[in-house]
């Protein structure tokens, strides 16, 4: 597989922001359920106003593969299965 062309920063967004969704798509909420919706908004909010989305030719598809980039696998995803991982910042 080649390497991304993606910062390291970006890719981290990216991964805390699937981690979040994912906490928050879970079946019971929980207390920190409403914490874990604004650090949604503010990781979504970084990482659309990201400057590498400046540079040319930065398309919607460079957006969606970052998604999958920044995907687990799934070997992965249940090693870091913590809802609540960092959800304070």
């Amino acid at each position: 597989m080649e390497q991304a062309p993606f910062p390291h920063d970006l890719i981290q967004l990216q991964v805390a922001w699937n981690r979040t969704y994912a906490a928050l798509a879970a079946p019971r909420p929980t207390a920190g359920h409403a914490e874990l919706r604004r650090r949604l908004v503010v990781l979504s909010t970084r990482l659309y106003w990201h400057p590498f989305w400046s540079g040319p030719g930065r398309t919607p598809a460079a957006r969606a593969r970052l998604r999958i980039h920044a995907r687990p696998s799934s070997a992965q995803s249940r090693a870091h299965a913590c809802p609540g991982e960092g959800a304070a910042q």
